[in-house]
């Protein structure tokens, strides 16, 4: 029993890092019906900025307690993210607004293959581990083991979602967004800017990955390549719950967590990418729309 629950632990730790990162997925494709391939590089972005941050205020002569070091931390991630998403959406995709969706679709994985090469030549490829930017305990609970990052990574997630499913749905920001989700061209007979709203909807996603950056850093190497394999899990994430559908990505970030974690226990660990994907397989033939999406009506 209680190694099951501590495999329900590692499960809702690594599950809540692919539902942040599936929820970038999810609301741009929401917005725009565009994949953003680029979303697992900016993702790994965010943990190189919080290794550098927090390295330079570790190192410091401040001598700043450990909260202040992880905020500080999160929120240098949290605004270098969202503003090079900005930045990305400007400059990449609103010129493409217009052209064939495949266009937006190759500019994506442009941006992503960039982003990796050029993370690989300014910074390298050697792993890099954070600093202890809390300091590292554990609690034994009936022999499960608790560290502080595994616990800090569940409740924060889950207090960042809650705060992002609010602020959609309980904000005019969330409206204007379900607005432009919803019809993109009478949005702006309403007064909605859908140019900003797609901005913010670009900025706030990367925002979010970047909590789940700065989270998954705390426990795991970073290297220039870890965007690829995670971003695609969270995509599979994405799919699995309803890519569109914000409280579907936060399933379906659980539901990849519980692959990674319980595959081992029946297959080689080497099986985890085929079960994934297996899984993606199998939603996109008996249930394209995900676990919550619904089916759009087209007019001919």
């Amino acid at each position: 029993m209680g190694l099951a629950v501590q495999y329900l632990l590692n499960a809702l730790q690594v599950g809540s890092v692919y539902a942040l990162i599936a929820l970038g997925y999810t609301m741009v494709y929401g917005i725009l019906t565009m994949i953003n391939f680029a979303h697992g590089d900016i993702f790994m972005v965010s943990t190189y900025i919080a290794f550098f941050v927090g390295v330079a205020l570790l190192g410091s002569t401040l001598h700043l307690g450990a909260v202040p070091v992880f905020l500080a931390t999160l929120l240098a991630a949290v605004l270098g993210t969202a503003t090079l998403a900005a930045v990305i959406e400007r400059v990449a995709y609103k010129p493409l607004r217009q052209a064939p969706r495949v266009s937006a679709v190759i500019t994506a994985l442009g941006v992503g293959l960039f982003l990796e090469n050029f993370t690989l030549a300014t910074i390298g490829p050697e792993p890099r581990f954070l600093p202890p930017l809390v300091p590292v305990g554990r609690i034994v609970l009936g022999g499960v083991v608790i560290s502080t990052v595994q616990a800090q990574t569940i409740v924060l997630s889950a207090l960042v979602m809650l705060l992002l499913d609010a602020i959609v749905r309980r904000t005019m920001t969330g409206m204007a967004m379900r607005a432009v989700s919803w019809d993109k061209f009478t949005a702006p007979l309403m007064g909605v800017p859908v140019d900003r709203i797609i901005t913010l909807t670009f900025a706030l996603g990367a925002s979010i990955a970047a909590v789940g950056g700065v989270l998954y850093g705390m426990a795991y190497t970073i290297d220039p390549y870890m965007g690829i394999r995670i971003g695609w899990w969270a995509f599979i994430s994405a799919v699995v719950g309803g890519i569109g559908n914000i409280r579907g990505a936060m399933i379906g970030g659980y539901i990849l967590g519980a692959v990674e974690i319980f595959t081992p226990i029946l297959l080689p660990s080497t099986y985890r990418d085929f079960v994934a994907f297996s899984l993606l397989l199998v939603f996109l033939i008996f249930r394209p729309t995900g676990i919550l999406g619904r089916p759009v009506a087209m007019k001919v």
